[in-house]
């Protein structure tokens, strides 16, 4: 099943996405919630109804309800008010070239557990324009990763069990600000201001179901579902990235499993994977210098438009925009206090 969200009257609006058409939930069936937190909160009592009612449209047999054309639709992120929002580190192939391009060798830490870290929750958004401050520009970057939201309570959850607490996937553009980013955690916290101001979820919350037919074995001598999923990422048209989520090492079940240890999960909370390799700028730029010491670094620029594709998943698509705004928090460290 697909769900959107999308703008009607200036209101929020869940529908079914039913061979690209939008499918209003409240005018499919009066007991079908009409956003995307009531659906994820009454998940088991809704999913058999919703699932009942997309096969009666796939088969022809809903006629009187208007549908709206998902291109000509204003879609935001389909999870709109996430209870929380983390993300993971979960491809090895990312970390481990990233240190390398640093000159360090790889963190054996990485085998051992998987981590996350809490990222702006109110910072959501979907497709469309993202609003940057100066500072943003500083090295400004993209990050190609897939999020789950969790469908259900959960608290101290094994991995063996915690796909049953997926309730789907969807891509995710963790923008980044890397000045500010590498700044703040030369104190060893962070990262904060350099990932705060935007995270692009969408176009769409895929379910586990639709997705059967993708998924294969996760890696050795880790626990939960994996997909073959190919995934890339473009900016003003040029292919910069390409991977697959199945080469996430660390399996959303484990991080799940991290993630609820000790602590409650809500419906809303949005879990990401962490950057793909070749997933970024900042690892791109590294290797390229690596290669070659005159390569030219690249970092997005008001006006450029990065597409994020992930089979099954859709295209996510973000114009960088500038803010009518010059404050700078770099000029105003303090150097001599």
């Amino acid at each position: 099943m697909k769900l959107v969200t999308y703008l009607k009257n200036d209101h929020p609006q869940l529908a079914l996405m039913v061979d690209g058409m939008l499918y209003d939930t409240e005018m499919l069936h009066p007991d079908l919630p009409v956003s995307m937190a009531m659906f994820l909160n009454y998940w088991d009592d809704v999913m058999p109804l919703a699932k009942a009612v997309e096969q009666r449209i796939k088969e022809g047999l809903v006629r009187n309800v208007m549908a709206a054309s998902f291109e000509g639709a204003e879609v935001i992120a389909p999870v709109p008010h996430p209870t929380s929002c983390r993300d993971g580190y979960a491809f090895r192939q990312h970390v481990a070239a990233a240190r390398r391009n640093r000159k360090v060798e790889m963190i054996p830490e990485f085998d051992h557990y998987p981590i996350f870290y809490f990222t702006n929750h109110n910072s959501i958004q979907g497709p469309g324009d993202v609003y940057c401050m100066p500072d943003h520009f500083e090295k400004l970057d993209f990050e190609l990763e897939v999020a789950i939201v969790v469908n259900r309570p959960c608290r101290n959850i094994k991995a063996a069990d915690a796909d049953e607490y997926i309730g789907g996937l969807m891509i995710m553009n963790d923008m980044s600000a890397r000045k500010l980013q590498m700044e703040e955690m030369l104190l060893n916290l962070g990262p904060a201001k350099g990932k705060d101001f935007a995270t692009c979820i969408g176009p769409m919350l895929v379910t586990l179901d639709e997705l059967e037919q993708f998924e294969v074995s996760c890696k050795e001598n880790h626990t939960g579902k994996s997909w073959n999923l190919g995934m890339k990422c473009s900016v003003n048209g040029i292919q910069v990235s390409q991977g697959n989520v199945s080469e996430m090492d660390w399996t959303f079940a484990e991080i799940l499993e991290r993630c609820s240890y000790g602590v409650n999960l809500y419906p809303g909370d949005v879990i990401g994977s962490g950057t793909v390799g070749t997933g970024c700028f900042l690892e791109l730029n590294g290797t390229g210098k690596l290669n070659d010491p005159n390569y030219t670094e690249q970092w997005l620029q008001a006006g450029d438009v990065v597409e994020m594709e992930i089979d099954g998943l859709g295209k996510l698509s973000n114009t960088i925009v500038k803010e009518g705004s010059d404050l700078s928090l770099l000029a105003l460290k303090k150097i001599n206090p």
